[in-house]
């Protein structure tokens, strides 16, 4: 097969605002004998693009490629007998034309080459768009509420900012775990957007009492674990919501790091703290072969349904404007970039 010489992608020459993102041109991907190269048709929009273009994650090199997370088709198979002899390389059944979601670095261009071992196998029944919009989020829900508090039916969780991408996905799958799901959330549109997605209670924060309302609703008690994403701005709060031995789970910081704190403050209530990382859950070739099957199980079943805010052109400027519509907080849902049909 002929591959082109160039392809484009979506780069940066330097970190800052949303001006530097550019479509430009790059060399096409090195043909290694260990990775697959894919043909990219969506690109996912993720919180980290903004952290890498604003330097908070240094880029190693200029330009830079963006993104960590697309979907494609296989285009170029591994050669390397170790990679091809290895049993859980082979549990995959990748083959040329196979379709897949790649969770990897410098992933927004037209061609990537990566490792078998950050890819996902795409079922038939899963459109391109609908894996696009889950892996990272999908994934992250599942995980965070297996590996990092395992919800249970029965319990009663708190998700911050619910009606957002992973707060949407992850109270769906806490309703199928058979959960009470409270959630917060900045206005009315959001909260009935998080009612219809499952959400049994949805506390508007701008206009209501977060901890008295989950007080009242707990009898007092508080919930079994808190899943928090906002960091500084609800962390002290969380500890006045959290039951005795309850799971806070710290997810990011929308509006700032959680401040230090002394290890006592956990004792109080004799309460969990867990600060994950999606990647860790799916370190080894075993864990993201089950992770990615149980996403797949539960978007071909509809137990999860992504929400799609937008799409956007393959564009300098629908790359400048789908970092800026993120960053806002007026989105609903996932953003994604439409590369090719």
């Amino acid at each position: 097969m002929a591959y082109p010489s160039t392809i484009k992608a979506v780069t940066i020459a330097k970190t800052g605002g949303p001006e530097v993102l550019e479509k430009t041109e790059i060399p096409f991907p090195a043909l290694k004998p260990s990775e697959l190269v894919i043909k990219v048709d969506y690109f996912g929009i993720n919180f980290i693009d903004t952290a890498y273009r604003r330097g908070i994650y240094p880029p190693n090199e200029f330009p830079f490629v963006m993104g960590v997370e697309a979907t494609g088709t296989i285009i170029f198979l591994p050669t390397d007998p170790a990679v091809l002899s290895d049993p859980d390389y082979q549990k995959r059944g990748y083959k040329q034309g196979s379709r897949v979601a790649v969770d990897a670095p410098n992933s927004h261009a037209q061609y990537i080459s990566v490792s078998w071992k950050t890819l996902y196998p795409v079922p038939e029944n899963i459109p391109a768009r609908t894996a696009a919009a889950s892996l990272i989020q999908g994934l992250t829900a599942i995980s965070f509420m297996e590996d990092s508090y395992n919800v249970r039916q029965g319990d009663i969780i708190l998700i911050h900012t619910i009606a957002g991408g992973v707060g949407v996905l992850m109270c769906q799958f806490a309703k199928y775990r058979g959960a009470i799901v409270i959630g917060t959330t900045s206005g009315k549109e959001k909260a009935e957007l998080a009612k219809s997605n499952g959400a049994d209670h949805v506390i508007i924060y701008k206009e209501e009492d977060t901890v008295a309302r989950v007080l009242e609703i707990t009898n007092g008690e508080g919930v079994h674990a808190i899943f928090d994403g906002v960091g500084k701005d609800t962390f002290e709060a969380n500890f006045r919501m959290i039951r005795r031995k309850g799971t806070l789970v710290s997810m990011g910081g929308a509006s700032g790091a959680v401040p230090s704190f002394p290890p006592l403050k956990l004792c109080e209530k004799n309460v969990t703290m867990v600060r994950p990382r999606m990647s860790n859950y799916t370190y080894t070739p075993s864990e993201s072969l089950y992770y990615g099957n149980a996403l797949f199980t539960l978007l071909s079943n509809n137990t999860l349904r992504p929400l799609i805010h937008k799409e956007y052109p393959f564009t300098t400027e629908g790359a400048r404007e789908a970092q800026i519509d993120l960053i806002g907080g007026k989105t609903v849902g996932k953003l994604l970039m439409k590369v090719s049909d």
